[in-house]
């Protein structure tokens, strides 16, 4: 067997002269060493005391994720909290906490230290569904503990109608969304035997990630399903969801929602609209589920859930769970709906004991930086409609709510217009004007995001609107 120390980084990275790891290192250092500020005043710009290197290009990639020879491939080459470099040294600041998953931003300390103390008490990376180790069955507890807090936990094991029971054999957000549709058509079969095909009830625009269902869901794949109907309904269109249920009545199955759609230009389903579908789904017998894999663990309740004054049957979790390490998902649902088999719904590397490990760590970051979430999340979203107001010629309005915020422009080439430029600038950010009618610039923020971040991010957005350079 080949020895821990004859496998090294040139080995297995193709770069026998060390020019990469040198380029990371230098990065790195760079990163350790500049403050928040110095850092903020040298978004966009090269970075010089990284020292050239040859880097893969994207020869091999699927077309639609960029395939391309590039003679100087510019990826992300190291980060540090809310910044990157790449690979040819330019500085960015991450507005989006990588792909909206990066909870804590890049590389954090206490989150890094927890992997390494994992790691040397013996925690293993994964293992088999049939024997979760300590940190995944910690893991559930607090997940259930979090949806009821102050809740005696006795008691709360026997009751089938509350929220205590855990599916963490999901490694994505997609397999967690599909466990949960499982379950609403199972249970529809169960109870209503005899009531033709079931209806699913969504969101227009919500996501539920890339399985083909999940899809079908939002419109895709028509024709290759059937048996089974999806109504889409306009978001906080009270009318027509009543009308909606009217009309399918005992036949819906499920409900779907994503509090905040960050997939439909962060759009907020208002609480008021969703106590009302809460109502409808308990006068039907149709099944509620919230997804939050956008919205869980970027708020101070930790589930956004806990702000709305409802409790549906299912929670889906996923995203920032982990803060990035590793993707590790979970179903939160009603101990009575635990109808599916061991391998109804599991991933291979779900029940992941490290990544738990650093979920349970993600959760205790949450809980003792809570006042400062919610503050920072209030005040950067309260700088977005101030923008808003101040160019009406060019936004309709702020969307979305604390850290994920966006700008809704009036024009579609302007959004796009304003998106390449900022880009351009040093600032990575979001935009989604790929389906008619979206015109919205998109942010989220990782956790650790200051006053001193939030300020300059305002200032700028603020003066590339003012510039308008893009026209």
């Amino acid at each position: 067997m080949t020895a821990a120390a004859d496998l090294s980084f040139a080995d297995v990275m193709n770069d026998p002269a060390g020019e990469m790891a040198a380029a990371m290192r230098a990065g790195s250092e760079y990163l350790d060493s500049n403050s928040t500020t110095e850092l903020l005043a040298q978004v966009g710009r090269t970075v010089h005391s990284a020292p050239a290197a040859e880097f893969p290009d994207k020869r091999w990639f699927q077309i639609s994720y960029g395939r391309e020879v590039n003679d100087r491939p510019n990826e992300l080459l190291v980060g540090r909290g809310l910044f990157y470099l790449t690979e040819q040294g330019r500085l960015y600041l991450d507005c989006t906490g990588g792909h909206y998953q990066m909870t804590w931003g890049y590389d954090h300390p206490a989150l890094r230290a927890l992997l390494l103390d994992g790691i040397q008490r013996g925690i293993v990376w994964d293992n088999h569904s049939n024997i979760p180790s300590a940190p995944v069955k910690r893991l559930a507890e607090r997940l259930v503990q979090t949806a009821n807090p102050g809740a005696d936990l006795a008691s709360l094991q026997s009751d089938g109608d509350r929220l205590n029971t855990v599916l963490l054999g999901t490694a994505t957000g997609t397999v967690a969304c599909a466990a949960a549709m499982k379950i609403q058509l199972l249970h529809y079969s169960r109870l209503k035997p005899t009531e033709g095909a079931p209806v699913f009830v969504v969101l227009d625009g919500n996501y539920h990630g890339t399985d083909m269902f999940a899809q079908h869901l939002r419109g895709m794949w028509p024709g290759m399903f059937a048996g089974v109907e999806v109504v889409a309904v306009e978001p906080n269109d009270a009318d027509l969801l009543q009308q909606t249920f009217a009309t399918h009545g005992q036949r819906i199955a499920g409900f779907w929602a994503e509090p905040i759609m960050m997939n439909r230009e962060a759009i907020e389903v208002s609480p008021e609209y969703l106590r009302l579908a809460r109502k409808l789904c308990d006068e039907t017998g149709a099944l509620m589920a919230i997804d939050e894999i956008q919205t869980g663990f970027w708020y101070p309740e930790v589930f956004y859930t806990k702000r709305l004054g409802i409790e549906p049957d299912f929670i889906v979790l996923g995203k920032g769970l982990t803060a990035g390490l590793h993707p590790l998902s979970a179903l939160l649902y009603r101990g009575k709906l635990d109808l599916l088999e061991q391998y109804d719904a599991i991933s291979t590397n779900g029940n992941a004991a490290l990544a738990a490990y650093i979920g349970l760590g993600c959760i205790e970051l949450i809980r003792r930086n809570a006042q400062h979430i919610g503050q920072m999340g209030e005040r950067f979203h309260e700088g977005m409609r101030a923008l808003a107001a101040s160019f009406p010629e060019l936004l309709v309005e702020a969307r979305g709510v604390g850290h994920l915020s966006g700008l809704k422009f009036r024009d579609r080439e302007d959004a796009l217009g304003f998106h390449r430029q900022i880009v351009e600038e040093g600032y990575w950010l979001r935009a989604h004007a790929y389906h008619e009618g979206h015109s919205t610039i998109l942010t989220k923020f990782a956790l650790p995001m200051d006053a001193e971040v939030a300020e300059h991010t305002l200032a700028k957005i603020g003066s590339v609107l003012q510039g308008r350079a893009w026209r």
